[in-house]
């Protein structure tokens, strides 16, 4: 017979079947095997009866968690089966045999990690997946229907654009390289010719933080356009984050319940406008509300920004911060006041205390604006000929923004570390396997 998946195979209900996949659970007597199998798609139960199977019984006896074996039987409805069907099964083969698998339920989160490859196959990560796959996928089609051509950057650059303190070292034959932060710098030049780009690849943020919301390298979706002013960079960025949720909601139901999310917490964010409040609205909200006093011209750290978050089920727009916290490359804003220069600039802070998801602003246009900055930054200007060029030949107003998909994800599926977000997490002490 034709293999087809356990998902088809329980859309079918009944008839003959044949599946493939790995032992999930297994239980039995003498004179009966029950065998859970599961695949990419879902997991089945099958009910092997010592009578069909007398020449493999000792063979079927021994069969462990993670076995990989194709069963052929007849498929029918039982309600007291995990997911509702059952298969009898008539023939079976053993693909591959498994000894004591490494992961049970009491395992740590040290030892959990050291047997990543092995923990991809619990429901659990494969949920995530399949979600991340979703997530990535309607950003590629959010920006395609708006005309973006996807466009990547190198990973391997001479000079910083996210700050000097989080920058990895490679050693480029001898000369000194470093980890892409972003792909920011070399992006800019391409809307010259491209006009609207994104991009969907890994950035490196050597941050030595140990909480649950780091990771050393991580996914970035980025964009970048030509002639697109500070309120269109907001709106595509609401926009992106309600139409990824709506994917999820429409096609990862399933998934979301294996993981125990709570959609409701969800709903709000496709149905809802997100708040758009300014850095001084911020903190004037965070001190009647909160309780929590900030000096004008501080950054708002991860407590601040959940303390905001709790205010809202929506995620907010917090926008104009002080010049002094942000990027070298942002723009000026026009309200600037003098000793309280702010720039066009706004994270985007996702709800339920998941921290910020999207950072963006409008770019700076004056090279020697740029060059000033640098400079006050302790940079070396001459490292960044190649980008004020994009300001000497034709300039012109435009801006970006960029997400990072693990803490996007990290939201949506409800996880409590963003660890979970990714098949093989790096963090300070984390690069193994």
């Amino acid at each position: 017979m034709e293999f087809i998946s356990i998902s088809d195979a329980i859309k079918k209900g009944s008839g003959k079947v044949a599946i493939r996949g790995w032992i999930y659970r297994e239980r039995g007597s003498n004179e009966l095997k029950f065998l859970v199998v599961r695949d990419s798609t879902e997991i089945i139960q099958c009910v092997l009866k010592r009578e069909k199977f007398k020449n493999q019984w000792n063979d079927i006896d021994k069969l462990q968690i993670e076995s990989s074996v194709e069963i052929e039987g007849t498929i029918k409805e039982d309600k007291r089966a995990p997911t509702g069907y059952e298969i009898e099964a008539d023939k079976i083969k053993i693909v591959g045999t498994s000894d004591n698998f490494p992961i049970n339920k009491d395992i740590n989160e040290e030892l959990l990690g050291d047997r990543r490859h092995l923990w991809l196959r619990s429901r659990k990560m494969t949920a995530i997946l399949k979600i991340r796959d979703t997530v990535l996928d309607a950003m590629r089609e959010h920006w395609h229907k708006k005309g973006f051509y996807e466009y990547h950057s190198p990973i391997l650059i001479g000079m910083q654009a996210e700050g000097g303190s989080t920058l990895f070292n490679v050693d480029y034959f001898g000369k000194p390289m470093y980890l892409s932060q972003t792909w920011q710098l070399h992006a800019e030049p391409a809307i010259f010719a491209l006009e609207k780009i994104f991009t969907i690849q890994p950035a490196f943020r050597a941050e030595k933080s140990k909480t649950s919301r780091h990771i050393t390298e991580l996914w970035m979706a980025e964009m970048e356009v030509a002639w697109g002013n500070f309120d269109y960079l907001q709106d595509d960025a609401e926009e992106l984050i309600k139409h990824i949720v709506e994917r999820v909601l429409k096609e990862r139901k399933k998934e979301l319940e294996i993981l125990g999310r709570d959609i409701k917490k969800l709903e709000a964010t496709v149905k809802k406008k997100f708040p758009r409040i300014t850095y001084d609205e911020a903190l004037k909200l965070l001190k009647e509300k909160k309780k929590i006093n900030i000096q004008w011209g501080k950054d708002l750290r991860t407590i601040e920004e959940d303390k905001l978050s709790e205010l809202y089920d929506t995620p907010i727009l917090v926008r104009e911060y002080p010049k002094i916290v942000k990027a070298f490359y942002m723009k000026e804003s026009p309200d600037s006041k003098k000793g309280k220069e702010t720039v066009l600039g706004f994270d985007m802070i996702a709800p339920e205390d998941y921290g910020e998801l999207v950072g963006g602003s409008q770019r700076e246009e004056d090279f020697e604006k740029i060059k000033k900055r640098l400079k006050e930054q302790g940079e070396n200007p001459e490292k960044y000929e190649f980008y004020f060029d994009t300001r000497r030949y034709g300039s012109v107003p435009h801006g970006g923004y960029g997400m990072g998909a693990e803490r996007v994800i990290s939201w949506i599926c409800g996880l409590e570390t963003i660890k979970d977000a990714i098949a093989f997490p790096r963090t300070m002490t984390r690069y193994n396997p």
